[in-house]
This record gives C-alpha cells, sequence and structure tokens, in this order.
C-alpha cells in the first residue's frame, strides 16, 4: 500500500519543460565556481533553466544568487566551470557581445536623458538607424505605458515609473534573456504587488525568458515557474513554489520559504508510507516518503494554515492533536496568526481566516486551546 499522492498546490500554467528529457535547457551552469580571494561566492553548483521560464533565484544576503547572475550577463568570470547559453559556452564572451540584458536594482537610468532618450540608448551604441530607433522605443513605451511620459526626465517620475522605463530599456534591443537584480526592491509594498503581475503579463506575452534575483519570497512564489533556494553558494532545491512550500526538501528550506512550525520527535512506527513520531509530549502521525525506522529522529513541519485551532478538546486526543497556551497574537487583516506554546516550551504557530466581521469563537492571550491537523497536513524533515 502506497501512500496517496498530495496536490501541490494550483497549476499555474502547462509548462513543465524541465519534466521533458527532450527538451535542452537555453542557460546551463555545469560546476561553476566563483571565488574572491580566500571566500567562495558560488561553489561548484550546477542549473538549467529552460526557454520562456520565468526563473527565481532565491536567497539571503550573501548566499551568491547576485554572482551567479553577473556571470551569466558576463561582468564575472567564473574561476572555474562554465556557463552555456543555448549549448555554446560563454566564456570570453564580453557582456556586449551576449544575447542577454540586465535590468539592475538601482534601474542606473541616465538623469540628465529624457525617457525616450534612456530607452533609445543602447540601440545607438549598436548603430541602429533613426527611424529604427523611434519605432522600438514608441513599441516599448508602449508596453510599458508610458507613452505619454517620452519627454519627461527620471527625476520627474515615481519609482514605477522609473522601474518601468528601466525595464523597457533592457527590452529594446530584444534579448533572448532578461536578467533582473532585485527589480522592484525600490517600490513600495502595493506597487511591488501591482507590478509582479506586470512583469508576469509581461513575460508571457513577449515570450521572453527572465532569470530574477530576490531575497523576498513572495515576489518569487508569485512570479516564479521555478525556484532556486540558495545558501552559501549552493542550491539548496529548485522546484516550483508549490512544491517548495507543500514539500520542502530540507529545514532550511522549509523555514526560509514561508511560515513552518517545526517539531523534534522520534519515530516509533513507519510503514506502508506513514510514520508515527513522539514529539513534543505528542504522538503524531504523518505522511513520509523517507525511510525511517523506530527510533529515528526527525522533523515534523507544518504550514500555520494547516493547524486547526480551538478551545474545545476534540474527539480524538491520541494522535496530531496539541495543546497549548497562546502566546502571542498577530491580526493581519485577512487572517490572525496565532503563536501557540506547548508545555514542551516549543511554538506551534495556527492561522485563523478573518471570513466573519466577528469571530465565533474569541481566542485571546493566554487562553487554553488544542492544536489538531489531518495526517496529509505536514511533512517529515530528515535533513
Amino acid at each position: 500500500m502506497t501512500a496517496p499522492q498530495k496536490s501541490l498546490g494550483n497549476i499555474r500554467r502547462n509548462f513543465e519543460p524541465w519534466n521533458d528529457p527532450a527538451q535542452a535547457p537555453l542557460i546551463e551552469f555545469d560546476r561553476v565556481t566563483k571565488r574572491f580571494g580566500e571566500a567562495v561566492a558560488v561553489d561548484d553548483l550546477s542549473l538549467r533553466v529552460f526557454t520562456r521560464e520565468f526563473f527565481a533565484l532565491l536567497g539571503p544576503s550573501g548566499c551568491g544568487k547576485s554572482t551567479l547572475l553577473r556571470m551569466l550577463a558576463g561582468f564575472e568570470e567564473p574561476t572555474s566551470g562554465d556557463i552555456r547559453l543555448s549549448g555554446q559556452s560563454l566564456k570570453g564572451v564580453p557582456p556586449h557581445r551576449r544575447p542577454l540584458n540586465m535590468m539592475f536594482q538601482s534601474y542606473a537610468l541616465f538623469p540628465h536623458m529624457s525617457v525616450e532618450k534612456n530607452v533609445a540608448f543602447g540601440l545607438r551604441q549598436d548603430g541602429m538607424g533613426r527611424a529604427e530607433i523611434e519605432a522600438r522605443v514608441a513599441e516599448m513605451l508602449k508596453l510599458v505605458k508610458l507613452e505619454r511620459y517620452a519627454r519627461r526626465k527620471p527625476q520627474q517620475l515615481s519609482g514605477g515609473q522609473q522601474q518601468r522605463v528601466a525595464l523597457a530599456r533592457s527590452l529594446a534591443k530584444r534579448p533572448k534573456v532578461l536578467l533582473l537584480d532585485e527589480p522592484l526592491g525600490a517600490l513600495d509594498k502595493k506597487l511591488r504587488e501591482e507590478t509582479q503581475f506586470e512583469l508576469m503579463d509581461l513575460q508571457q506575452e513577449l515570450g521572453l525568458t527572465f532569470v530574477v534575483v530576490t531575497h523576498d519570497q513572495e515576489e518569487a512564489m508569485t512570479m516564479s515557474d521555478r525556484i532556486a533556494v540558495m545558501r552559501e553558494g549552493r542550491v539548496a532545491q529548485v522546484a516550483t513554489p508549490a512544491v517548495l512550500y507543500e514539500a520542502p526538501g530540507s529545514r532550511y528550506v522549509a523555514d526560509f520559504v514561508g511560515t513552518v512550525s517545526i517539531l523534534e520527535g522520534t519515530v516509533t512506527a513507519a510503514g506502508e508510507g506513514r510514520v508515527r513520531l513522539e514529539a513534543d509530549g505528542a504522538v503524531l502521525e504523518t505522511l513520509s516518503e523517507h525511510a525511517l525506522a523506530p527510533g529515528d529522529k526527525a522533523a515534523f513541519a507544518i504550514r500555520p494554515e494547516k493547524v486547526r485551532l480551538s478551545k474545545q478538546a476534540p474527539a480524538n486526543t491520541a494522535v496530531n492533536a496539541l495543546r497549548g497556551q497562546v502566546w502571542d497574537i498577530a491580526y493581519l487583516g485577512d487572517v490572525t496568526l496565532f503563536n501557540v506554546r506547548l508545555a514542551s516550551g516549543a511554538i506551534l504557530r495556527a492561522t485563523v481566516i478573518n471570513a466573519a466581521r466577528v469571530a465565533q469563537e474569541q481566542i485571546a492571550w493566554e487562553d487554553e486551546v488544542w492544536l489538531t491537523f489531518s495526517p496529509d497536513a505536514g511533512v517529515i524533515l530528515k535533513d
């Protein structure tokens, strides 16, 4: 008997070239290492990105994601290993000879030039004819909805408008790949959320490959087809947003992507795709693909929205039921987040959707509550 297959989130679009052996990658990092003196920024890293993919490099500051992007752009050379584009090595190819463009976090707009001249700059450098430049600039400004701002200077624009100018300039040369280094970092939260969907729509419309560097997990989850979570110059896991969230491959990924509670336990029984363990004074039963045996140490990870919270004891308190005291409450508008302290001292998080204006069951600080969940709600982590 095998464990039932879990649904890993909604499928945004039917696009999975990485699962097709016949598909060749557009970009390939082959055992790439980059050292700066004694410091190793990228460590023996291999990675593949496919045509028309929106790919994100996600990780904390100093994990090597921007260095990886700069090597792809040609601003840095690998210490060892190779980077290939459409099967051709990029060794020794200068940035301006690579069929890709990079949009920087600072936007790097020329303050003395108008919007249209900023967009036209790269085209003029390439020696394109005047009429063709004018047509291309008009096309790009229409694409980013800035036609009526063509004569303005960058300082006369909002942060979101400057971001669009930088995007138009990056797209004007029609690169095979657009590289984006923290492209939305300078925008406020609401504008950043709006721009994420605009970038997704634009990428689909143009049929380009986007590679974005970000430390914002929500940004990566929203926009990307796949995400590479990076740690200390290496890739911790590459997967779709849904798989990273619902089936993280390690404790690091589970903790970095989204909010999670992790309970440490000891396996008491295992078989037929299920595992039972004792953790923090409770018996937990969950599905697991790991080969585990009684006595093994394992961690149980569960997202707060998978946990049910109530003052009333459940019908069955023997399995997947923990009792604790409300330690912190955060009202977030659409949901309320509860941090519940178990008798062991561990914290288990639960969210309650605020579907009604007035909560049916008022739960306050220091209340004794029960936390319950189904066997398929969490995951076992070995690493």
